[in-house]
């Protein structure tokens, strides 16, 4: 049977995802884009494993401003898939339909699917599918994906579309007859083009209308694609202009001014408002989650019950059996009977148990935990929340040089950094963007939440505002940087404006956030059971021979060596001891480093794998509250794991700016945690003032003037326009 691809298209938060995890279940993949590094979701629909569901990013139109919208673009001219199924969202059906009407332009078997009628029930409103099926000259299935209604047969309908399929008679919506005319024009000249990769290809039949539109919009990813006659061009170009003199505007606009006209009287044909205006369950809420005085501080509150959940109860409790009797009994124990009955060397065993066991396992173990803190992040993500947390610190960031938009890395980098830089494509401004990618680290990433666990278990077991206050240091970090960078020379300017729809309120759909922490879950471990796991042999290889490569106490092998030297630039922070250097440089690998050095180093000589709370004594012995504090604060605000740092140097495409990125990231952690030990240790733990303490007073005074000081106003001369 052949293969058959189905494409899923749609506004964010239509209930695109969702459908597509009801289709596919647990067959699918993510991945990348081919060259890019937008997200990539596939699988195969459960009833028929020779459909494949391609869930495309959720985009807003087929204009190229976004790499979302360059990849659905792409894929769909390219006509890979044999239909397309669009979601629209029925209850903001005028702003969905206008990706519909740009759809229809491609000339493929499209079915249309309106979600969220439960939602426009509630609304009391009424849409007749029947009618908009008419004007829009395609099926039209009503949908409610979070209840399954109109799953299959969406998917029935779509593959009624392919077998009924001709495209030769499509041809999209009708506009005003001037802009057909033109239209007709174009096309005629079009019937000359090939393709810029494949000079003998024309174009097909049915895209002659997209195209002819694109061209008349001058869009021009799509004219570098087409190879004509200068004379061609030349005529396009006279058609174009004569039609704006018509119309009396720009050509894009006259392209979005006639769907609008066409969605405007399609909306009043087909909707049907049973009701008066009046406020939404979503708006009585967002008037007090996004209002001016209590959005933050639930915000805050919001983000304390998540880390209390996820670092001090129900995490927690996967936590220590994982370390306690897991790899702290059951692990070693079996092992090591195994490996003296296979009569393995010794040196090999301790490498195993010491090594690999004490090293993997001490980052493994805290997996409970990031499961919850996932769970609760894609639960909050999925009912609507996380929209509105980017909307209420477009209000805070604004304040101080960053727009909103600045926000949505960041609250993809407390799944992994390397997206959340990425993500700061979608900013148009490029100081905006490059501050972006300078701060979006800042937020605590899953791989260091194995430290903030670590040292709120072994330092601060009695207090629940440790593991939430290293999100808020991130986030302060982040405020303080935008304030600080912009009033730099290089920096300075005003800040873009930031636009976003705010869904409706739901309940997540269980299937989806499931499904989304267990990619992030998975991802996890897979670091853990590659990167961690080479690293670990390193470690303990390192931390048990000397330069000669003999056998030695810890004290006088290869990595003592080394991070003797390093711990000196760490000792006015409070934790001068060459463990915890050498722990900190490994966490550049990858930040699980940083536990799994220390259940290598602190294991080693022990008859179990020492991981979790049986490594929190020799912590306790080389840290004060105060220093360990210190310590966090440092690992969650320096230079990224390598991964991230490869990432920055792709989105600056400049090593210069990525040397900038990093050293500024090393020099604000290595600040702030000097301040916050040197303050410690006085204001805390009772000792006297020294001549550091004075060094650090005057770093605070430093950072505090280059955020108040006043911005020099520039004075722009006709020469820089």
């Amino acid at each position: 049977m052949n293969k058959l691809s189905l494409a899923l298209v749609g506004n964010p938060n239509s209930g695109k995802t969702s459908l597509f995890n009801a289709l596919t279940g647990s067959s699918q993949s993510v991945g990348n884009w081919p060259g890019v590094t937008v997200e990539r979701k596939e699988g195969y629909y459960k009833q028929a494993d020779h459909i494949m569901i391609q869930d495309l990013p959720g985009i807003y139109s087929l204009s190229p401003y976004t790499p979302e919208e360059v990849v659905a673009r792409n894929y769909l001219v390219e006509g890979q898939p044999e239909a397309i199924i669009n979601i629209v969202d029925g209850s903001n059906l005028e702003r969905n339909l206008y990706l519909t009407l740009q759809l229809l332009d491609l000339g493929l078997p499209l079915v249309v699917g309106v979600n969220m009628l439960d939602v426009v029930k509630k609304q009391e409103k009424e849409i007749n599918l029947s009618k908009l099926s008419y004007g829009l000259g395609t099926d039209v299935v009503g949908m409610s994906v979070v209840k399954g209604q109109g799953v299959s047969e969406i998917v029935a309908k779509s593959l009624t579309a392919i077998e009924s399929n001709n495209t030769s008679q499509r041809i999209g919506i009708q506009y005003d007859e001037r802009l057909e005319v033109a239209l007709l024009e174009i096309i005629g000249i079009l019937h000359k083009a090939t393709f810029q990769t494949e000079p003998t290809k024309k174009i097909s039949e049915n895209k002659y209308r997209w195209y002819s539109l694109k061209l008349f919009e001058r869009d021009e990813a799509v004219c570098q694609t087409l190879v004509l006659s200068q004379a061609d061009w030349k005529e396009i170009e006279e058609i174009i202009t004569i039609t704006e003199k018509i119309f009396g505007d720009d050509s894009e606009s006259i392209v979005i001014n006639e769907r609008y006209q066409f969605i405007t009287k399609l909306v009043e044909l087909c909707v049907v408002n049973n009701k008066e205006f009046k406020l939404t369950v979503s708006d009585k809420i967002d008037q007090v989650v996004t209002n001016r005085f209590l959005a933050l501080p639930i915000f805050a509150g919001l983000m304390w019950f998540v880390y209390y959940l996820s670092i001090q109860t129900i995490g927690t409790a996967g936590t220590d059996w994982l370390n306690d009797q897991l790899f702290g009994v059951l692990v070693p124990n079996y092992l090591a009977a195994g490996l003296n009955y296979l009569e393995v060397a010794e040196w090999l065993q301790r490498l195993i148990l010491e090594g690999i066991v004490a090293g993997v396992g001490a980052v493994i173990g805290f997996l409970p935990q990031i499961m919850v803190l996932f769970l609760c992040l894609s639960f909050l993500e999925d009912c609507g929340y996380m929209s509105r947390l980017a909307f209420v610190m477009d209000r805070l960031f604004r304040k101080f040089g960053l727009s909103g938009k600045s926000f949505i890395p960041m609250l993809i980098a407390t799944g992994c950094g390397v997206p959340g830089i990425m993500a700061s494509r979608t900013i148009e401004n490029e100081k905006d963007r490059k501050i972006t990618i300078m701060v979006t680290t800042f937020m605590p990433c899953s791989a260091k939440l194995p430290i903030i666990a670590l040292i709120a278990g072994a330092l601060f077991p009695a207090s629940s505002w440790v593991a939430p206050s290293a999100y808020f240091i991130g986030v302060l970090a982040i405020v303080f940087s935008g304030i600080m960078l912009k009033k730099t020379r290089g920096f300075r300017g005003d800040v873009a404006p930031f636009i976003m729809e705010l869904p409706a309120y739901h309940w997540p759909q269980f299937q989806g956030v499931w499904q989304q922490t267990w990619h992030r879950s998975k991802a996890f471990v897979k670091k853990a059971g590659t990167l961690i796991f080479v690293s670990s042999i390193l470690i303990w290889f390192s931390s048990n021979v000397n330069w000669q490569l003999h056998f030695v106490s810890e004290d006088q092998s290869i990595l003592a060596s080394l991070g003797s030297v390093l711990a000196y630039l760490f000792v006015p922070l409070g934790w001068g001891d060459w463990r915890s250097a050498v722990a900190t440089i490994t966490g550049l690998v990858a930040k699980e480093n940083v536990v799994g050095t220390f259940g290598v180093l602190f294991g080693a000589g022990r008859d179990v794998s020492e991981a979790g709370q049986e490594i929190w004594p020799a912590l306790q012995v080389i840290y004060t509250p105060v220093s360990g504090y210190s310590f966090l604060v440092f690992n969650l605000l320096c230079a990224p794991c390598f991964a991230a740092i490869g990432a920055i140097h792709r989105e600056m495409s400049d090593y210069k700016w990525t040397l900038i990125a990093v050293l500024f990231q090393c020099g604000l952690a290595y600040a702030i945690s000097f301040i916050i030990y040197q303050g410690g240790r006085i204001l805390i733990e009772g000792q006297g003032i020294t001549w550091l303490s004075i060094v650090a007073v005057g770093v605070l005074g430093s950072l505090i003037y280059s955020v108040m000081r006043p911005t020099k106003a520039e004075v722009v001369t006709l020469e820089d326009i």
